[in-house]
């Protein structure tokens, strides 16, 4: 919720630590439009007449002042804040009563207030998102290179659809937007060259494909399995594991790192990272995508506009990631 006083342009920069806001009584006092020693007398009134305990919503913090040096100084949390409202003489305090006492209300006539524009604003994005993707998947549905994977597309859209159903479920900060779990495993170049020799020789040897499967194009792979890990100011560009999977797949196939073989390649190492982070098989032993699904997937990919990345990468994770692990 966010309280704007009349004619209110100023912002307040407040202190979020352990579920509440902190403020100082000169933050107070410039919330309601009064001098600090009016709120040090209504807070000494509060804490005598039993109303809050002080050591229940005050606590010493540390901060950094002007002059560059930290001082030790008292922060009060909500409920102090919203007591003193309720004292303060101010128009500005008048303002605060009186949309506090609204929300109070809402809260005790409906159990809960909404956030409408908010929802709204959700509730479309999320129904363009889907309708987004599921159009793109129906639309290479017809590609010839898709030819006789309906049955795998369709399982496809279905699982998606029941990703995002089953993750709106939750609250909010419980949802995922850059996936949920962590990395454990990293995949080398060194190791992925070794994977994909023994790879090319057994598919030589079935004569299912050339000496030039897996031959590389320059640098490409190399920057396909960096940009994974890279970093931005000592933080990781893709932090969970799925973000990472996801990429993997995607940039062997789009990218063309190999003169041959970028499809298979792509999905046996998107296996294989998945399996190395044990996030391949969900909890009642079922891979997370089959090779089947994989297989339309990978299609997919190959077939997809460069400007539909984002929704192909987004696709890719919920597909592996949706609370069915």
């Amino acid at each position: 919720m966010i309280f704007k006083p009349k004619g209110g342009k100023k912002q307040l920069d407040v202190r979020l630590k352990d579920n509440t806001i902190w403020l100082r009584q000169e933050q107070i006092a410039e919330l309601f439009g009064t001098k600090r020693p009016a709120i040090t007398k209504h807070l000494q009134n509060i804490f005598h007449s039993n109303e809050l305990s002080e050591k229940a919503v005050c606590s010493i913090l540390e901060r950094t002042a002007s002059d560059g040096k930290r001082y030790k100084t008292r922060y009060y949390t909500l409920d102090a804040i919203i007591s003193i409202g309720y004292r303060v003489n101010s128009k500005r305090a008048t303002d605060f009563r009186i949309w506090a006492t609204n929300v109070l209300r809402k809260y005790l006539t409906s159990g809960y207030v909404l956030n409408e524009r908010k929802l709204l604003k959700q509730s479309s994005d999320r129904l363009f998102k889907m309708q987004k993707t599921i159009n793109l998947v129906c639309a290479r549905a017809a590609l010839p290179a898709l030819r006789g994977m309906e049955q795998e597309l369709f399982s496809i859209i279905g699982d998606y659809a029941t990703s995002l159903q089953l993750l709106y479920q939750y609250d909010e900060k419980k949802l995922f937007s850059k996936g949920r779990k962590r990395a454990r495993y990293r995949l080398t170049y060194e190791e992925s060259i070794e994977i994909i020799a023994k790879i090319r020789a057994e598919l030589v040897r079935k004569k299912e494909a050339s000496v030039l499967f897996g031959s590389e194009v320059g640098d490409k792979f190399k920057g396909a399995l960096g940009s994974i890990t890279q970093t931005f100011d000592g933080y990781e560009l893709y932090h969970s594991l799925e973000e990472k999977a996801a990429h993997l797949l995607y940039l062997i196939i789009k990218d063309h790192p190999f003169v041959d073989g970028n499809k298979r390649i792509g999905s046996i190492l998107f296996i294989y990272y998945l399996d190395k982070n044990h996030a391949l098989f969900t909890k009642t032993g079922e891979r997370a995508i089959n090779d089947t699904a994989l297989t339309a997937l990978a299609l997919l990919i190959a077939v997809s506009e460069p400007k539909e990345k984002d929704v192909m990468i987004s696709l890719i994770m919920r597909i592996i990631a949706w609370p069915k692990n």
